[in-house]
């Protein structure tokens, strides 16, 4: 790891960590040791630190929209986007190879999850044949097509694994109720779960296909579902990998197609992040953001959310109170669990994901990938 590398792994580190000191990697010097220590007294920490936190981007090479994206390690990234195209970097984001799944040009990827640099589950989204799943198990290079949705009525919208093996996929309510997709086999097959343990879905309610993250899971069996289009916003949970299910109303901005929460995150089977609110430029998102302790039974509004829509959430690894969020206005970090966010950058994006080295990516309009750096 070079000089440059290590100390940004060093200050993520010291974000996870909080201000404690924590170790130094060799090669890093004794002035780039203490500067960071420099603050002056008469600034707070949250100001000090966003001062010098931002995205930076890299060369995707393409002008697609990515949405889906999944985080491997500092160097290496999946994005999923618009055109059918997936891309992939091993360099830390210096080159993108083009690993789109032939013939895949009119579908619109939306989410994509990555077991490591070799190993990938693409989702594209749409109403009937459009809602498609792919899988690959050479860095893209071939892909296996597991799973066409066949019923017009469903619209497949988001999925996640809870380890290599199980995971499930998402649709919009058929028949009055969400309906869940379930593999055993690393998405190389998957079966409709019955919509015995599903609640009923309220007038107008659906999920956003906006950032990956409106299905998301934590350990090896608990998973949640992000409303919105309804009356109120909701969260729903299973703790029987998606067999059985709960819902809480979530306080994020809804009444409308257009809001309610639309990303998900939690960094155990207990503390969870909800971000949100109107998707509509101009449109005011008070309340964009709720925080729960409790699984996900309650949610309270964030003290102070961000001040517009956020479409994307994710934990800093190891970090009991450092998250990220990010939409189309900006980004926003969180050093309380939640409870109180301060913006970061103004940059678009649509989605963001941590790997477990604190390799931090964003995603999103016109081939925007960038890569966090302090």
């Amino acid at each position: 790891m070079s000089v440059s590398v290590a100390a940004g792994a060093v200050a993520l580190a010291g974000l996870a960590t909080g201000p404690a000191a924590v170790a130094q990697p060799a090669g890093v010097t004794a002035a780039a040791r203490t500067a960071p220590a420099a603050v002056p007294a008469t600034t707070s920490a949250p100001a000090s630190i966003t001062r010098h936190l931002g995205w930076h981007l890299t060369d995707s090479g393409r002008t697609a929209r990515f949405r889906g994206l999944a985080a491997v390690s500092r160097t290496t990234a999946w994005a999923a986007g618009t055109e059918g195209t997936v891309l992939r970097t091993h360099d830390g984001g210096k080159h993108w190879s083009d690993v789109s799944p032939p013939g895949a040009r009119t579908l619109e990827f939306r989410d994509i999850e990555a077991f490591d640099a070799r190993h990938a589950v693409v989702l594209a989204i749409g109403a009937g044949e459009a809602s498609r799943v792919f899988r690959t198990d050479d860095a893209g290079t071939t892909w296996t097509e597991s799973f066409r949705n066949t019923d017009p009525r469903a619209f497949y919208d988001c999925l996640t694994f809870f380890d290599r093996r199980h995971g499930i996929a998402l649709s919009d309510p058929v028949d009055g109720k969400y309906r869940v997709l379930s593999t055993g086999d690393g998405g190389r097959s998957w079966r409709v779960l019955p919509s015995s343990g599903m609640p009923a879905a309220r007038p107008g309610e659906s999920s956003f296909a906006a950032s990956g993250q409106c299905l998301v899971s934590a350990g090896s069996r608990d998973a949640w579902i992000a409303t919105g289009g309804a009356a109120t916003a909701r969260v729903l949970h299973t703790a029987d990998r998606g067999r059985t299910w709960t819902a809480a109303e979530a306080p994020v901005p809804a009444g409308d197609a257009a809001r309610g929460v639309f990303a998900l995150a939690f960094r155990d089977r207990t503390h969870g992040l909800a971000v949100g609110g109107d998707y509509r430029s101009g449109q005011p998102s008070p309340r964009a953001a709720a925080v729960s302790a409790d699984g996900g039974a309650t949610w309270t509004t964030a003290a102070t959310p961000p001040t517009s829509y956020r479409s994307g959430v994710a934990w800093l690894p190891h970090s009991r109170r450092t998250a990220l969020a990010v939409g189309p206005t900006g980004s926003d970090l969180t050093l309380d669990g939640g409870r109180t966010w301060h913006p970061f950058d103004t940059g678009s994006y649509d989605t963001v994901d941590c790997a477990p080295d604190l390799g931090c990516w964003a995603a999103g309009e016109q081939g925007r990938i960038a890569r966090l750096e302090p």
